[in-house]
């Protein structure tokens, strides 16, 4: 098949129209893609000849999904399909074992899965050049040894998980988003916004730096079983994403059966610390599981998964109000819902980084519903977290003596308000590093408020 052909400009159609696939595209070539030599075989017979160029050609078996390329080209085994694009490996191996070096991906074919030739839906592609490196037994492996490893495209620069982890332990704490630590301070800073609300009330408490710091603890080990369990049922949708592809699930870092139990590790760690609060606060920590649970997949079935990250991220400040005050009055109520409108306002500027992506698969996101009024669906999300969280201090029963300590928590409500004020003067929806920035920024957003009211409390 495709005998005869050698260094010749494939057209996109051509293999479609022998049934094997589309040629790899590069985004500054968009009409051919070069063979390094031909095949006179049929692709899922095996064998390939290797003639003048000497392609080598291997296959690497990824699980849930492939190692996926950069996002600055690509290889498109079908855009209907959730296993491409910017996948690489390869679909046939003589010798049973190939190492994985760093690639062309101008050189590659993609294949889909047709009646006939043998091969997984969406799980091979053909190497054209000699970037899979086939080691015999006995060969030295030391210049794979010196190989960098993979990373994930949106994690920082020198985090500490690729600095000082070991490495088998690297990609579990990827997976668990450590290497990326915003979303343990989201889902954090409520837990205190709640400690400190309740302490407002009644005072500082000896039991509040427990709860201060177990819920941080927690916090870290939640928010990866979460990550875990979001990208367990993302996986197919991650994989076509550009800033997501080479996550652990979906690039093979990591097996799903892996990451199940990597989640239970992590989730029966959290419920240790779990059942030492009082039992009002167990029972809201296991409540909250089921939003956990719906989350992941509500961006299939509505325009506002922006709001059920907002009802789990933010059920901390209920909670540890709870532990606190061994109860739930309006006051919790109020800061939960200022919570989950601050959520809707950071995870939209989160969205707008993969608006074209999630437009082209098929996900759901407010960024897309709101498109270009965002600025103004923002500036009402903001209105509503200030006001709300306002109701919140200004309702919680304070002595008269703590007058001064109310005036401190509302400049911390008004702070938080400006700071959010900043992100929308500064806001491009266009630009997805400005996205990034800004919602990254809201550590400092939500810590203000956080910082204003541990200090109310103990005036």
């Amino acid at each position: 098949m495709l005998g005869g052909l050698k260094r010749v400009g494939l057209q996109a159609v051509l293999p479609d129209a022998f049934g094997i696939g589309v040629a790899g595209l590069h985004r500054d070539d968009a009409g051919s893609t070069q063979f390094g030599g031909f095949f006179d075989d049929e692709i899922g017979a095996g064998f390939f000849d290797r003639c003048e160029g000497k392609p080598k050609v291997g296959r690497q078996a990824q699980g849930g999904g492939l190692f996926r390329a950069n996002q600055d080209a690509t290889a498109l085994a079908s855009l209907g399909h959730f296993g491409a694009p910017f996948a690489i490996a390869a679909i046939e191996q003589r010798d049973g074992s190939a190492t994985r070096k760093a690639h062309d991906v101008e050189q590659v074919v993609g294949l889909i899965g047709i009646d006939g030739h043998g091969l997984p839906l969406c799980q091979s592609l053909i190497y054209i050049e000699a970037d899979f490196c086939i080691c015999h037994a006995g060969e030295s492996m030391s210049e794979f040894a010196e190989m960098p490893e993979a990373s994930v495209a949106d994690a920082p620069k020198d985090n500490w998980v690729d600095r000082f982890a070991p490495q088998v332990a690297r990609p579990y704490l990827r997976l668990s988003r450590a290497d990326r630590p915003i979303g343990t301070w989201l889902l954090l800073i409520p837990c205190w916004w709640g400690i400190a609300l309740a302490g407002l009330s009644d005072g500082f408490r000896l039991w509040d730096l427990w709860l201060a710091a177990s819920c941080a603890l927690g916090a870290f080990l939640m928010r990866g079983a979460g990550c875990t369990w979001n990208d367990i049922a993302d996986r197919e949708i991650d994989a076509s994403v550009a800033r997501t592809r080479s996550r652990p699930l979906p690039s093979g870092a990591v097996t799903v059966k892996g990451a199940l139990v990597w989640m239970a590790v992590q989730a029966a760690l959290a419920a240790v610390i779990l059942f030492s609060y009082n039992w009002l606060a167990i029972g809201l920590g296991v409540a909250s599981l089921a939003l956990v649970l719906i989350y992941p997949f509500a961006k299939r079935f509505t325009w506002w998964p922006q709001a059920f990250l907002g009802l789990a991220f933010n059920w901390g400040a209920v909670l540890l109000y709870a532990a606190h005050a061994g109860e739930v009055q309006l006051p919790a109520v109020l800061l939960y819902g200022a919570g989950i409108a601050w959520t809707l306002f950071y995870d939209t500027i989160y969205a707008h980084q993969d608006r074209e992506d999630d437009a082209l698969i098929g996900v759901k996101s407010t960024a897309r519903l709101f498109g270009d009024s965002s600025r103004v669906w923002l500036r009402g999300f903001l209105v509503v977290a200030v006001s709300l969280m306002a109701g919140a201090v200004i309702t919680i029963p304070i002595p008269p003596s703590k007058v001064l300590a109310l005036i401190l928590a509302l400049a911390g409500v008004w702070g938080f308000g400006w700071h959010m004020v900043w992100q929308l003067r500064r806001l491009n929806i266009d630009d997805p590093a400005n996205c990034r920035r800004l919602f990254l920024s809201n550590r400092d957003a939500g810590l203000i408020p956080a910082l204003f009211l541990a200090v109310a409390v103990f005036l």
